[in-house]
């Protein structure tokens, strides 16, 4: 069961409303269904709004912030628990050490690079914790491509491509993070052929 669910988006808004009303359905749903919220502690774009929706909301959030990015991401004050911590490996191993499971929005480098890294953490036996894409406006439909032609030219494994969840709705995604459960490592390293 997810007692707290990290979500990794972008610190802009993207230029269609769509995105920031997911984010902030994405915090509505958080809240209501008691799971806490780890993010990436800033104030604006899709990050700010689903930590204000969680908030509004009456859930709990945890932001970590790097030092060098209190400016840049603008630290959300509002925030009782925020951590400020060294370095970018530092915050990625906190948010992954505080969360139960992980879930991208649309975003960036930073989110892209994010949500691969635990994918990955995942494959290596890691972590054993749910990771999943909210497909907004097909946002991911051509990383999701992406992973396909992997796995047709043989960088990855049948089994490891089953380790990204993705839906459009983000109820469906968090229901479904919840209710997913990550096999062993040793059964997605030893069928890397598969």
């Amino acid at each position: 069961m997810l007692k707290r669910l990290c979500v990794f988006c972008g610190s802009n808004e993207g230029l269609n409303p769509i995105y920031k009303e997911k984010a902030i359905q994405v915090g509505e749903i958080l809240a209501r269904k008691g799971i806490g919220l780890v993010y990436g502690g800033g104030s604006i774009g899709l990050m700010g709004a689903l930590a204000e929706s969680v908030q509004r909301a009456g859930g709990e959030v945890v932001g970590i912030i790097t030092k060098n990015l209190l400016d840049v991401e603008m630290v959300n004050r509002a925030v009782p628990r925020m951590c400020v911590v060294g370095s970018m490996h530092e915050r990625k191993a906190l948010m992954a050490d505080l969360s139960d499971g992980f879930l991208a929005l649309p975003g960036g480098f930073g989110t892209l690079e994010e949500f691969c890294e635990v994918v990955t953490w995942c494959q290596l036996g890691i972590h054993s914790k749910p990771c999943g894409l909210l497909n907004v406006n097909r946002f991911y439909d051509p990383l999701l491509t992406m992973c396909n032609h992997a796995v047709n030219e043989g960088f990855i494994s049948k089994i490891d491509r089953q380790l990204i969840l993705a839906e459009d709705d983000p109820e469906t995604l968090i229901r479904r993070l919840n209710n997913f459960e990550v096999p062993p490592p040793s059964k997605w390293l030893t069928t890397a052929q598969a």
